[in-house]
């Protein structure tokens, strides 16, 4: 089986950013984002990860979050979406 690729998030991910973030051309198959490098977050943040999401269940592939920010495991929480969350361990 072949490793899932994995993209590392870097700066911000806000409403100023998100937009590019969901363009952004990411690699075929099983995807593992990498928030370590993330500095702020907001509600934006967690709809991009939510499309990316929707995105990978659409091609059968799957996802996961390693080292999510807190502010945007809060943010699930508080929208009710946390357990859709894929997070690594």
């Amino acid at each position: 089986m072949k490793e899932p690729s994995v993209v590392k998030l870097e700066g911000a991910l806000t409403l100023e950013t998100a937009a590019a973030s969901l363009e952004r051309v990411l690699p075929a198959g099983d995807l593992v984002f990498d928030f370590a490098g993330v500095t702020r977050v907001d509600s934006s943040a967690l709809a991009l990860v939510l499309a990316w999401l929707r995105r990978a269940k659409e091609h059968g592939d799957s996802v996961e979050l390693r080292a999510p920010p807190e502010s945007l495991l809060t943010l699930a929480r508080l929208y009710g979406v946390e357990s859709l969350l894929p997070l690594t361990t």
